[in-house]
């Protein structure tokens, strides 16, 4: 017992299979490095913070759930179960202001932009959550949980009908964030979602009606939730008292977390969850991608200038999640390249006519690589250096490839290799040219399409079957040699953004 609560320490795990690498992923709560398992040896339960539908999502937020994504491949990849729940807050203060704003209801407002948030995470190629749970279809279990909070003192109504949780009844306050709130003062309240990264008083957990706004009516009387509330009512519900890892973005340590801490801990008497996992954040010129900022980037806002979603995908994952990342155009520009760089080698090893036989010290470079990539992530998810393990394999693999020296013997490891690294960083499937598009048409449909990039636009006006045929008649007329409209074809299709490259397997084309 401390403080009057019994707290709960994760089981020990049930002896989990030998070959599966040992992941250790740095714990907020407890400020070291730890193994990362199963409490009850089979499912890992892990719940993410999810995006607050009121716009588009910036890259910034598509940091956090592209390094959740690493690790959700990852935990897939060395044979975890997985049970991921993600929450939708679709009711908030921006929400509510906004909608109004617009003169819809929050739903019709809302739906747009979670609409938008998963078709830019599919764009970016994040797996699914197991389960999406969205704040207004959990009324009745936030309702709930504020009543156990109210039975033990710990939420109390002021006259407006608003209710509001007292922190001073919860002594461990501040272990998260690891600040010390000793001084409170009791009573003080603060009644916005979010608010001054130091200031400890009470919270609203929910909010009485105020004239013209959507509201729910309740035991707790008419009024909606505090955002604090949402995600603790549904982590109980989906994962239970106590699960394994609660993960989101560094700027929700405090007070979103803190106070789900506070709330679900004073609830139940155990530990909410075992580790917590914080991505730092993205940096524009040394300052915090943010929109109150107005340094962001949407996922949009960079298709539309013509970079790939590839080449954000790779960049973004680039750097590990405990290291803030600061993001420029050059990156992107080297990222592309990068992405470029082994999809290229991909396409030669799986193409080329090796000759028979086994380079043994390739051989070796290839195990090196795979061992040395696995060890990368399961050592704090570090995709630099799981990153750098691939490319010295693919530099290992041109060398030989341009001596005479890869063999077809070599071939199954190194694409071995290239799958397991793809599973878990998903850029060798080429969908850019797709994923373009659906940002063409999207900024068509939305009024947007003076925000393309005319190089974009000019690369775009072509469809594949009209490229596939101006390259079909380039090689006819290089075997009549009508060498002058072989090459006029080139400079047209050069000048669209598009590349052609020859082999003696024929010619291939794509997009800059």
């Amino acid at each position: 017992m401390r403080n009057g609560r019994a707290r709960t320490e994760p089981p020990a795990a049930k002896l989990l299979d030998t070959h599966r690498m040992t992941i250790r992923l740095f714990n907020t709560l407890s400020n070291t490095v730890e193994d990362l398992e199963p409490s009850d040896g089979e499912t890992l339960r892990m719940y993410v913070c999810g995006p607050t539908v009121y716009d588009y999502g910036h890259i910034g937020n598509f940091r956090t759930f592209l390094q959740l994504d690493v690790l959700r491949r990852f935990l897939k990849q060395e044979g975890r179960k997985l049970l991921q729940v993600m929450n939708i807050t679709d009711v908030d203060d921006k929400i509510i202001r906004n909608a109004a704003a617009a003169k819809l209801d929050i739903d019709e407002y809302t739906e747009k932009y979670e609409r938008a948030f998963f078709q830019d995470l599919d764009a970016l190629g994040c797996e699914r959550p197991e389960i999406v749970a969205r704040a207004t279809e959990n009324i009745p279990q936030m309702v709930a949980l504020i009543e156990r909070l109210a039975a033990k003192d710990l939420a109390y109504q002021t006259p407006d009908g608003s209710w509001y949780f007292r922190i001073a009844g919860f002594p461990e306050y501040g272990k998260l964030a690891k600040k010390d709130f000793s001084g409170i003062n009791d009573g003080a309240r603060v009644d916005v979602d979010e608010y001054d990264k130091d200031s400890a008083r009470d919270f609203a957990l929910w909010k009485a009606a105020k004239p013209g706004e959507h509201h729910w009516d309740t035991r707790l009387g008419t009024g909606r939730p505090g955002w604090h509330i949402e995600c603790s009512a549904m982590a109980l519900r989906y994962l239970g008292e106590s699960f394994d890892l609660h993960a989101g973005g560094e700027d929700l340590m405090f007070p979103h977390h803190e106070n789900e801490i506070a709330q679900t801990e004073s609830a139940t008497g155990k530990t909410m969850a075992y580790h917590w996992m914080h991505v730092r954040f993205l940096l524009v010129d040394g300052r915090k991608m943010s929109k109150s900022e107005g340094n962001f980037f949407t996922l949009r806002d960079l298709l539309l200038k013509g970079y790939k979603a590839s080449a954000i995908r790779f960049l973004l994952i680039s750097v590990p999640y405990r290291h803030p990342l600061n993001f420029t155009t050059e990156g992107l520009s080297e990222s592309a390249s990068a992405v470029e760089r082994v999809r290229t080698f991909a396409q030669r090893i799986r193409g080329g006519d090796w000759p028979a036989g086994d380079n043994k010290e390739l051989e070796a470079q290839a195990a090196k690589a795979q061992q040395q990539f696995s060890a990368a992530l399961a050592d704090d998810l570090n995709t630099s250096e799981a990153r750098a393990a691939i490319f010295d394999l693919v530099r290992a693999g041109n060398v030989a490839a341009d001596s005479g020296s890869l063999y077809a013997g070599n071939v199954p490891g190194i694409v071995e290799v290239l799958r397991r690294f793809d599973e878990i960083f998903a850029v060798l499937d080429d969908r850019d040219a797709e994923i373009a598009r659906g940002a063409l048409q999207w900024a068509q449909e939305e009024g947007r399409g003076d925000q393309a990039a005319p190089e974009l636009l000019a690369a775009y006006s072509l469809s594949d079957q009209q490229i596939d045929a101006l390259v079909a008649e380039r090689e006819q007329a290089r075997r009549t040699r009508n060498f002058a409209r072989a090459d006029s074809i080139r400079k047209e299709l050069f000048a669209l953004g598009i590349l052609i490259e020859d082999s003696k397997d024929g010619a291939r084309w794509k997009r800059k």
